[in-house]
């Protein structure tokens, strides 16, 4: 199980031993009578390894949780788990050259937490924030900087500043080699190419002999390209770095690849957990055992994890299977049932051979059927054929999942020869994350309901909020803030006829987007609901909403996020919260208009 990108280095005091993991998402589904523990049993594999294997210490790519306000049980069992196996007398045999109050800017004690007279640690960690614990509020605080704090693992990577980045790393020396540690926390992808186009972002270098150092660096980022600017493209990344660790997507991809074109490395070593149940997750879990030895000598372990519960997806298209059936032949539906039923008996034999001697192995597994029924067929009642399977799959309540293809009505002139590939695309709506949907919705929609206040980015983090962070007062914070400010901008131009005022509107809301103003003011927008929350004494940190949806498909960095199937609980609330914010935001433009000014 091992891969390398150089000759295979020994343990020696010239070489370092860093365990790389990403995307752990501790506290994922903790509800869940089944897999509630999944991600602690995980997180307790890896630091056991590290702690077997002596490692020098543990670098994190971000999501170490999977809530930005991880509930009690979950920071509890995380504690407990980083003092058991990172504090102890275990010498450290690595020494921080860097300016440490510059690396560690979050924390009141800005030095590396082995180096502290009062802490004793064994494996010193070093994470960097992702898009689910990223820094929130007036103090820009997460989860993070709790166990920072508490002088349990060491936060870097944040970045304070909206209008320029600069990433000094932390500079580590074991023996003659030189190891300098980058790091970026989570940044909105939009705004982070943004950056990287205006040459917003300098990675810092030594003074001192630049050239004898071996450059690591961490991000969190979209790596496949979701948009136009929704991503970050790997020819942005500096040409002097050695190798990039690569999270937020959850494709286990460890084996470093070489980019041919800037000259480094790059390793996605992909989630621990499935957070969704879409094919990215399918692939076989590992952490990376990286040895890096001299300015050029390295060489990446892949170490599977056995903990991980086994993930089996199938995709079948019914019309495929003409021998058997066809829309028109009697009780279809019952034999689409039956090969569906035959087809999760087959994955569920497959599981049970490939964990025959693996103890650690949950035992039920997770299982995913995506079926085609494009052609005519008809969906047969999911929840009576999961009962089937209750007592044998860790997700029965979401084995089966239909998608159909439609046909886009285009002018056919030649009706003999169709090309029937370009007629069709599929609706399955895996994929979208809560900002897409709102971008796709305004660029489909006519101008009748467009957007008047607010930019799509405006409306997409407000919705955002509401969804994953439980801000209930984001949408509407954000569409008064603009009113007040759209007010002030027309008294100040003196506009007073109805047409002014709309071109007005218009040219004000268009000359703020993508622009830092626009940021600015979408964070002041949402610090005003968190304020408000606070004021109330109400606490969303305390109480878990994912009781209503526990078994519902939430989440994924794996490249995107899986649109879930509609449920009563969120389907009801998310459509009732958008729309009463749509609401306010129509009748706020109309009331411009009637305003005198």
């Amino acid at each position: 199980c091992s891969s390398s990108t150089a000759e295979i280095l020994q343990d020696d005091e010239e070489t370092f031993k860093i365990l790389i993991a990403t995307d752990v998402h501790l506290g994922y589904l903790e509800k869940d009578a089944i897999r509630g523990n999944d991600s602690y049993n995980t997180l307790n594999e890896i630091l056991n390894c590290a702690k077997t294997n002596k490692v020098d210490f543990i670098l994190l790519g971000g999501d170490l949780f999977h809530d930005n306000k991880p509930s009690r049980r979950c920071l509890h069992n995380c504690i407990t788990m980083l003092r058991r196996y990172c504090m102890g007398d275990s010498p450290i045999h690595f020494n921080i050259l860097s300016d440490q109050t510059v690396n560690f800017n979050t924390t009141q004690f800005p030095w590396v937490n082995y180096q502290d007279e009062n802490l004793n640690i064994s494996i010193p960690v070093f994470s960097i924030h992702g898009n689910h614990d990223d820094p929130t509020g007036a103090e820009g605080l997460c989860a993070l900087d709790l166990l920072g704090a508490s002088g349990l693992i060491n936060h870097f990577g944040h970045s304070n500043s909206v209008e320029r980045i600069e990433i000094s790393p932390i500079l580590m020396q074991k023996g003659n080699t030189k190891l300098a540690l980058y790091g970026l926390g989570s940044i909105p992808d939009e705004r982070l190419y943004r950056m990287f186009v205006n040459k917003q972002v300098t990675m810092l270098r030594p003074k001192e002999d630049p050239d004898e150092w071996f450059n690591l660096f961490a991000i969190h980022q979209n790596r496949s390209k979701h948009g136009p600017t929704n991503y970050i493209p790997e020819q942005f990344l500096d040409d002097f770095l050695d190798l990039v660790v690569w999270g937020h997507e959850h494709e286990c991809l460890i084996t470093p690849t070489r980019n041919e074109q800037q000259l480094f490395y790059v390793t996605q070593p992909g989630s621990s957990v499935a957070t969704s149940l879409s094919p990215g997750e399918a692939t076989k879990k590992h952490i990376g055992l990286l040895r890096v030895k001299g300015r050029k000598k390295m060489n990446l372990e892949k170490i599977p994890l056995k903990t991980v519960r086994q993930f089996f997806i199938q995709d079948v298209v019914l019309a495929d299977y003409q021998d058997l059936f066809t829309p028109d032949t009697p009780q279809v539906t019952k034999k689409v049932e039956n090969l569906c039923h035959a087809k999760v008996t087959e994955m569920l034999e497959e599981a049970e051979r490939e964990r025959l001697g693996c103890p650690l192995t949950p035992e039920k597994p997770l299982i995913r059927l995506r079926v085609d029924y494009s052609g005519g067929f008809d969906t047969f009642n999911t929840s009576r054929f999961s009962q089937k399977f209750v007592d044998r799959v860790a997700n029965p309540k979401d084995i089966i999942h239909f998608l159909r293809r439609r046909e886009q009505k285009e002018d056919i002139k030649d009706e003999v020869n169709v090309d029937y590939g370009k007629l069709v695309k599929t609706t399955a709506a895996e994929g979208l994350r809560v900002e897409d949907l709102v971008k796709q919705y305004f660029q489909a929609a006519e101008q009748t309901v467009q957007l008047s206040l607010l930019t799509e980015q405006g409306m997409g983090k407000a919705i955002q909020e509401f969804v994953d962070k439980d801000e209930k007062d984001a949408i509407e914070e954000l569409i008064t803030y603009q009113l007040e400010k759209t007010q002030r901008h027309l008294q100040a131009r003196g506009v007073t006829t109805e047409q002014d005022i709309d071109t007005e509107i218009r040219l004000f809301r268009d000359s703020k987007k993508n622009t830092t103003e626009e940021e600015n003011e979408i964070r002041e927008a949402i610090n005003r609901a968190k304020a408000h929350r606070l004021e109330r004494g109400d606490n969303p940190g305390d109480k878990d909403i994912s009781d209503d949806f526990a078994d519902v498909t939430m989440d994924s960095d794996e490249g995107s996020v899986p649109f879930p199937p509609p449920t009563r609980g969120r389907g009801r609330g998310g459509r009732g919260r958008g729309g009463r914010g749509r609401g306010r935001g129509e009748l706020s433009a109309m009331n411009m208009k009637r305003l005198q000014l």
